[in-house]
């Protein structure tokens, strides 16, 4: 049956001006109130992933504590997810700081190699060593971390800790850095500073990246890996490690994911209240660490000589320090990292030396 003609109702005139007001008002501020923003999720495991699950929550809270729609996407593959971020597809990233460092270098620093561990007493410290990780997403939520948290038009809007990454071998008797000498270890292709890590160690680096590492290391193509433990079972990694391997209790360093705006499709205001909800769900994110380090068999775990554990320290230290020489690494923020493990741990021998404190720029 044919439908009547409805007559458009007309907006009284004052009520048009406002909305063109309010338009002109959000295209010159760089954004649309009403613009759908897109966030690009980097999850090996898709949709069912713990961090795209996570995400989801975050848009729904971001929407009510901002006004701001976002949609999430989920990317199985991180250099694809960056690239659509760097392209403008995507006005919001949420990877690793393997990725976002080009957007975000003061903030990655977290993860250099080392920088937020703590030892005591011949170990690593992990409850100090995420709380290294804590005050430095508090760090940059104070308000005048302007300077720490934006780059040109990028600004980091969140700090999510994943986990310690540990070093996964299939022999025990690599357990020392002269044992690393000639061994086979995974390095992921756009990672200059693994590439560093495992030349100084005189170890065969063997390109991967993220969508191959876990199948290239549990072919036996790889006698090292390295590796959070979230990604320990999703991934079957105790079929590279095997029945003489094992997974070396003192990590690379402790992981986060970061998430990065496009400042310019974003209103103001919406880092800062995105920074919070992160730092707000800290612990959310350290529980489900734990779990998974929880889930490994205690056999597959491998203590370090007493005495090797300084000297990898040691060497950690020496890697980021040539590392930021080289640009790969922000000296900026090593010194901010450095001055929250003294603040942690005063007694650290590093904490009475100048190294990483003494750059002027």
């Amino acid at each position: 049956m044919p439908q009547p003609v409805r007559t458009p109702h007309r907006q009284p005139a004052s009520v048009c001006i406002a909305a063109a007001l309010i338009t002109a008002l959000a295209s010159s501020a760089g954004w649309a109130a009403d613009a759908p923003i897109r966030l690009c999720v980097f999850d090996l495991l898709g949709t069912n992933g713990d961090m795209y699950n996570a995400s989801k929550d975050y848009v729904l809270a971001m929407q009510g504590a901002t006004g701001t729609t976002l949609t999430a996407r989920a990317y199985t593959d991180e250099r694809v997810a960056m690239e659509d971020f760097r392209t403008g597809q995507c006005q919001a990233l949420l990877a690793t700081t393997f990725r976002t460092r080009a957007f975000s270098p003061v903030t990655a620093a977290t993860d250099a190699f080392g920088a937020a561990l703590i030892l005591r007493q011949g170990k690593v410290d992990m409850a100090a060593s995420h709380q290294v990780m804590r005050l430095a997403s508090q760090t940059f939520n104070a308000p005048g971390a302007a300077s720490l948290v934006v780059q040109g038009k990028y600004e980091m809007a969140g700090l999510v800790d994943v986990g310690a990454v540990y070093g996964l071998v299939n022999d025990r008797r690599i357990n020392s850095p002269e044992a690393m000498a000639g061994k086979r270890m995974l390095a992921f292709d756009h990672d200059k500073a693994q590439a560093h890590l495992i030349q100084k160690a005189g170890a065969q680096a063997v390109s991967a990246d993220v969508t191959n590492f876990a199948t290239k290391f549990n072919n036996g193509m790889a006698d090292m890996a390295a590796a959070p433990a979230v990604a320990f079972r999703p991934l079957e990694l105790h079929k590279g490690v095997g029945s003489k391997g094992a997974i070396s209790r003192f990590p690379f360093m402790i992981m986060s994911y970061q998430l990065i705006i496009d400042r310019s499709k974003l209103p103001t205001g919406f880092a800062q209240a995105s920074r919070r909800y992160w730092l707000d769900h800290f612990d959310d994110a350290l529980n489900v660490v734990r779990k998974a380090e929880a889930d490994i068999p205690a056999a597959l775990w491998m203590d370090l000589p007493p005495d090797q554990v300084p000297r990898y320290a040691e060497y950690m230290r020496e890697s980021r320090v040539e590392l930021a020489e080289q640009g790969l690494y922000d000296k900026q923020g090593l010194k901010l990292l450095k001055r929250i493990r003294c603040k942690v741990e005063p007694g650290d021998a590093d904490c009475a030396t100048s190294s990483e404190v003494s750059w002027k720029n």
